[in-house]
């Protein structure tokens, strides 16, 4: 696994973090809004990148380890461009959402915790995604799509790459 302080623009990154950090009022209170800065500049939140946070703030490792584990909305592993968020809430199950999680395992040959070789997809399950009268429901990073099917799953993603071919 590649260092994080070693990858390109690093530290810019760093000081753009840094930056942001002396932003803040009250450090401590501000973890969640700094986490996110952070997984904003370098893409998700490895543990060396936790421990640097957890040092510029003075706190405990375990208390940044513990927020980034809570919430979904963070990741320790590196995702794809796109993350292919699949609804498993009560609504979405019941209106047939595992065989759209499945068409989206199958099409992307990737299980959910997973990211495609090429770096383009993640797929994920998620406990609710709060848009419940569009179920079965899939976001793909800021995207919502309602009402989806097995047989949409074929041209959601195809739109995707289609959209890195017109811009490369």
């Amino acid at each position: 696994m590649a260092n994080i302080f070693s990858l390109e623009n690093a530290d810019q990154k760093l000081k753009a973090l840094d930056a942001f950090i002396l932003e803040q009022d009250a450090k401590e209170d501000a973890l969640i809004s700094i986490l996110h800065k952070a997984q904003e500049l370098f893409g998700y939140l490895p543990s060396e990148l936790q421990l640097y946070v957890a040092r510029k703030l003075n706190i405990p490792a375990s208390k940044v380890y513990g927020v980034v584990s809570f919430y979904s909305y963070f990741s320790q592993e590196k995702r794809g461009k796109y993350t292919v968020n699949i609804c498993m809430g009560t609504a979405c199950f019941v209106k047939g959402v595992e065989k759209v999680m499945h068409a989206f395992s199958e099409q992307l040959d990737i299980k959910s915790g997973n990211t495609t070789p090429d770096g383009l997809f993640t797929l994920k399950d998620v406990r609710c995604i709060g848009a419940c009268g569009l179920a079965p429901v899939v976001m793909i990073n800021d995207k919502v799509f309602g009402h989806v099917t097995e047989n949409d799953v074929s041209r959601i993603i195809d739109d995707y790459k289609n959209m890195e071919g017109s811009e490369g």
